[in-house]
């Protein structure tokens, strides 16, 4: 099994987000048995939802880890904050989001949340390979 971390930085930035964005490309490209484009595409529009959302609404820090299954992969985001995701009414004129828990869920075979003590949580996302 291929397995890896990656620290996002502690800024609420692009950068970091495009930092963890491209850690998951660069992770899904050195599998030995690669995933599809499609399924790669899934992984890191993923990666980019959940490190958003640690970033925006867990404290601004947060760690990525991803992990390959032979037939899957699970991102997951760790964050400080004891505050869980929600699924909401999506805000089409204000731009305050509400679009990507939802999407994160329907495009998982599997999604979780678990509080780790003493504080904080870790979200994740089951994908096809």
């Amino acid at each position: 099994m291929d397995t890896m971390s990656v620290n996002v930085a502690t800024v609420r930035s692009a950068t970091s987000l495009a930092g963890a964005r491209e850690s998951a490309r660069d992770f899904l490209e050195g599998l030995v048995q690669p995933a599809g484009a499609e399924a790669a595409d899934t992984v890191v529009l993923v990666v980019s939802e959940l490190v958003t959302n640690a970033l925006r609404h867990g404290g601004g820090t947060c760690t990525l880890d991803l992990t390959a299954h032979p037939d899957s992969i699970e991102v997951a985001v760790h964050d400080p904050s004891p505050q869980t995701p929600r699924m909401r009414t999506p805000d089409l004129n204000n731009g305050t989001g509400g679009f990507g828990w939802p999407m994160v869920n329907r495009l998982a075979r599997a999604t979780a949340v678990t509080r780790r003590a003493p504080t904080g949580k870790t979200v994740s996302a089951l994908l096809a390979r």
